[in-house]
């Protein structure tokens, strides 16, 4: 009998330790699951870390003024992290503010196998920033190269009327790296 009740209470114990664990094991993956959004929250919040975002939709790019008494000088480069080789077509462009201009960027894929990857767009001087609306732009999104493949890719813009005018000349930059963990083997 005394068995019997220690082996009751041992089975008790053990069903309340694995319904504990299983708490555990549910908040565990909960957490994990809700970081994700909860880190994009605070980046979007304290402004660290944004890849990128649309600046404009196209209704207010149809109604910019252009600004034709003075010229900006937009610098193009690209940075490459990863197995390709990534350019701008031009290196420089002239643009009116508030003129809708347009750039190519070429990458190729110089491995057998597909590549997910991401472009990270920054900019000199930093104040500039503010005032270089991409209407589209390969950044947007995360781009899927092919075995071998080139692609070409346009970044439609224009710069605010509103910069400054002692900005005489923008430098945009992209750094453009793979996305980890998500490249496919060649079949």
């Amino acid at each position: 009998m005394k068995q019997q009740n220690q082996s009751g209470q041992a089975r008790k114990l053990n069903a309340q330790m694995l319904g504990k664990l299983l708490v555990i094991a549910v908040l565990m993956f909960g957490f994990g699951y809700a970081l994700v959004p909860v880190y994009k929250k605070i980046c979007e919040i304290t402004g660290v870390n944004i890849l990128t975002q649309k600046d404009v939709s196209t209704q207010q790019a149809v109604n910019t003024q252009v600004d034709m008494s003075r010229t900006i000088t937009v610098e193009f480069d690209a940075n490459a992290h990863g197995p390709w080789r990534f350019r701008p077509m031009v290196s420089s462009l002239q643009v009116h503010p508030g003129e809708m201009a347009q750039v190519v960027y070429e990458v190729v894929n110089t491995q057998a196998r597909s590549i997910d990857a991401q472009a990270i767009p920054s900019y000199a001087p930093q104040q500039a920033a503010s005032h270089f609306k991409k209407v589209e732009c390969f950044c947007f999104k995360q781009q899927t190269l092919g075995p071998n493949e080139a692609k070409q890719m346009p970044v439609v813009f224009f710069i605010d009327p509103t910069l400054p005018r002692d900005v005489k000349t923008i430098t945009l930059s992209y750094t453009f790296f793979e996305v980890g963990g998500t490249g496919k083997k060649a079949t």
